[in-house]
């Protein structure tokens, strides 16, 4: 069996059980199979396929029927210029997160030397790309979760910047440390009651310890903003995402714990996506 002929077969099956990209989907999932990027694959159509990657591909193609996200199936997600390992264990990166490190990166410049706390971590690609691209400055990171921060650990050194990062099993309550010159978070922001009406690949692969922001959609919002007056430097900055029509609630519970000088960025879709405000 051709490349194309295997391709073809897996864009029929994911089409019948209703996956939209299926044929994008398809392309992604032999092209791991294969160990190849999709480029590659689609210069060698015409190659035939090992029994074993017949089995392997056929195996992702069910799981993907079933609503896993690709990222879960492959193991691996594009974020901002790399590649993350990524796993059922953490949030798949989204592209409107990489808002924030668009932010970060044009407050501090090449040659800054700042201490970073990212707040919820996962699997670490904030916090890791934004030390990537600048070279001075470190960071810890934090996670409720212990496979998570085992994730992030080997994301940053397979991006090779373990030596700049330290990432520690804590919820924010109990985090105790030095003062920050720069703080980021994630947070969970989508409210309890509306989990089970989310995409399927969402609601039912992702960890909702990582989606769920309690009955307004604010707990975790409120619970990092306080603790973030404690870790913060005076002039600080503190860069939060937030989840649509979270603004206002966001700015009142930011000025009663001292952030000031506030600036709301909008994501790709222009929607108020990442909330920055100072420590006065």
């Amino acid at each position: 069996m051709k490349y194309q002929e295997i391709l073809n077969e897996g864009s029929k099956i994911l089409k019948l059980n209703n996956i939209k990209s299926y044929n994008l989907d398809s392309e992604i999932l032999l092209s791991s199979t294969l160990k190849l990027d999709r480029f590659q694959l689609l210069l060698k159509l015409d190659k035939r396929i090992k029994n074993q990657e017949k089995k392997t591909f056929f195996n992702f193609i069910e799981r993907r029927s079933k609503n896993e996200p690709i990222a879960y199936i492959a193991g691996y997600k594009e974020f901002w210029k790399s590649k993350f390992k990524v796993d059922k264990n953490v949030l798949i990166p989204r592209p409107d997160t990489e808002t924030i490190i668009e932010q970060v990166l044009k407050e501090l410049n090449v040659n800054s030397s700042k201490k970073i706390l990212d707040i919820g971590t996962g699997s670490g690609c904030i916090i890791i790309s934004i030390l990537k691209e600048r070279k001075r400055c470190f960071g810890m990171g934090i996670d409720i979760s212990k496979n998570a921060v085992k994730l992030a650990k080997y994301n940053a050194k397979i991006q090779h910047i373990d030596n700049r990062i330290k990432f520690l099993n804590s919820d924010i309550d109990n985090f105790y440390g030095d003062k920050y010159d720069l703080i980021i978070s994630n947070p969970p922001y989508i409210k309890h009651h509306k989990i089970n009406g989310l995409e399927k690949d969402i609601k039912n692969h992702e960890p909702k310890i990582a989606l769920d922001g309690g009955i307004d959609g604010y707990n975790k919002i409120r619970l990092i903003i306080k603790k973030s007056s404690t870790l913060i430097k005076k002039e600080g900055k503190l860069y939060l995402e937030l989840g649509i029509n979270q603004t206002r609630e966001t700015l009142k519970t930011l000025n009663l714990n001292g952030f000031y000088k506030t600036r709301v960025i909008k994501d790709l879709s222009s929607k108020n996506r990442c909330i920055i405000s100072t420590k006065i």
